[in-house]
C-alpha cells in the first residue's frame, strides 16, 4: 500500500493547505479517508478523483466531509465523467448530516442534489469493508460526535487512521502492529478541559507506543507550533519513526 496525505490541516486549515482527506492506494484500490476543505483541489494535483473507489468518511465535522459539494459538482457539470456513482460511505446517522448540508448550500436542491453522482451509504463499524483489494475495520474513537478511526489492510499490512480522538483504548487496539499509525496531534503542544475529543503530540506519541505501531505520522495539527517541536513531543512518548504529515507527501508502506 500507499499513502498520499491529501489535507492534514485540522478544522482552520494552515496556510495553503487543506483539512484531513488521506488516499490509501494499493495495487488494486483508491480510497479516500475523509474529504475535508481544500481536499478537492489538493487531490487534482495527483489523481482524477473520478477514479476513486471509495471515500469512507471518519465523523460529520465540516473538516471532514465538506469537500464533497465540489467534488458533486465537478462529477454533475465538470469534466469528470465516471460512468458510475461514486461510492461515499458515511458513518451511522451521516445522511442526515449530509442532507443538511444540501439543504444548506443549495436550498432549491432536489433531493438527489448528491445521489445523482454518488452511491451514498452508511458503513457498519461492526462489520467494516471490502474495497476491491483493501479491508477497512472501525473502531469508535473519543470525540464530541459519533466518530469512528479507521484501519485498512491489505497483504498483511495495515495503516491505522484514528480520525479524530482524545486517548483512546479502542483506536490503540484498532491501530495495533499497524505498519503506520497516522494519529491526531489537534491540540498540538496544548492541553484540553472538560470534554475531551483531541490530542496532544505527546499523547499521539503515547497511543502509538501502546498500540506497537511500526511507525507514527501526526496529522490534524494547526500552524499555532512548529511541526518539529510537535516531533520531538511525541518522540518522547514513542521510540520509533516519528514524523509530521504534510500535504502532498507520498509514504510508502
Amino acid at each position: 500500500m500507499k499513502l498520499h496525505i491529501v489535507g492534514s490541516s485540522p478544522a482552520v486549515p494552515r496556510p495553503g493547505g487543506a483539512s484531513s482527506s488521506y488516499l490509501v492506494r494499493s495495487a488494486a484500490a483508491a480510497v479516500l479517508l475523509d474529504f475535508g476543505t481544500g481536499a478537492f483541489a489538493k487531490l487534482q494535483l495527483v489523481l482524477d478523483p473520478s477514479s476513486v473507489d471509495a471515500i469512507v468518511v471518519s465523523h460529520m465535522h465540516a473538516d471532514h466531509f465538506f469537500d464533497l459539494v465540489p467534488l458533486r459538482y465537478a462529477l454533475k457539470y465538470g469534466s469528470l465523467s465516471p460512468g458510475r456513482l461514486l461510492p461515499i460511505w458515511l458513518p451511522p446517522g451521516g445522511r442526515t448530516s449530509l442532507d443538511a448540508l444540501r439543504r444548506a448550500v443549495s436550498p432549491d436542491a432536489s433531493e438527489d442534489f448528491f445521489d445523482c453522482v454518488f452511491a451514498v451509504r452508511e458503513y457498519d463499524p461492526e462489520v467494516g469493508l471490502e474495497v476491491r483489494d483493501v479491508t477497512l475495520r472501525f473502531a469508535p474513537s473519543r470525540h464530541y460526535i459519533e466518530a469512528y478511526a479507521m484501519r485498512c489492510e491489505c497483504d498483511g499490512t495495515a495503516i491505522a487512521y484514528s480520525g479524530d480522538t482524545a486517548p483512546c483504548d479502542s483506536v490503540v487496539q484498532l491501530a495495533r502492529s499497524s505498519a503506520l499509525f497516522l494519529c491526531e496531534a489537534g491540540l498540538g503542544l496544548g492541553t484540553e478541559d472538560g470534554e475531551r475529543g483531541h490530542s496532544s503530540a505527546q499523547e499521539a506519541g503515547d497511543m502509538a507506543a501502546r498500540a506497537g505501531a511500526s511507525r507514527l505520522l501526526l496529522t490534524h495539527y494547526s500552524a499555532a507550533y512548529p511541526a518539529n517541536d510537535l516531533v520531538i513531543a511525541a518522540s518522547s512518548a514513542f521510540g520509533g519513526p516519528v514524523a509530521s504529515a504534510e500535504d502532498g507527501m507520498d509514504v510508502a508502506i
